[in-house]
């Protein structure tokens, strides 16, 4: 009995990889559509510059997004895709009726440190198992986020 998959990964270890990631797709596209919302409804004097932020960092997620998805498809998984799937997984709540700046930088701060973390845990649980591809998508993306997250508290003060 033949227990690795298409491209060499233990089946059951990535089945459980599978299940990680469809967590962090789910948390991803909750962080993707606050930001989206920050976009449309920040007001106050730094508009001009937070609505642009805010723009390339939900760019940014909404790329990761689908990176994710397909690397669960690569390890031989189905990525969640509907909405209610999203909000019952996501380790991120919704973000609603955020306007001024503060608060959603403090929000978005807030959301990077849980997916960082998530990442980080989903790094380790590659590495166990071999695969390679997840742990190095993991690893870019830590790398991103810390320096963001530095760049957003540097906003702050």
């Amino acid at each position: 009995m033949n227990n690795t998959n298409s491209i060499g990964l233990n089946t059951e270890k990535s089945k459980t990889l599978v299940d990680s990631l469809n967590g962090l797709l789910s948390t991803y596209q909750i962080h993707y559509m606050n930001t989206r919302g920050f976009h449309w409804n920040i007001k106050g004097q730094n508009f001009f510059e937070l609505h642009l932020k805010f723009e390339e960092i939900y760019n940014d997620l909404l790329l990761k997004v689908d990176e994710i998805a397909e690397r669960i498809l690569t390890i031989e998984g189905a990525p969640l895709h509907a909405y209610s799937d999203y909000a019952n997984n996501s380790l991120i709540a919704e973000a609603k009726n955020i306007s001024d700046g503060k608060s959603a930088i403090e929000n978005l701060l807030s959301g990077f440190k849980t997916l960082i973390s998530t990442q980080r845990a989903l790094l380790e649980q590659a590495s166990d198992a071999s695969d390679e591809g997840t742990a190095a998508l993991m690893s870019d993306y830590i790398k991103e986020q810390e320096k963001l997250v530095w760049m957003l508290k540097a906003y702050l003060n």
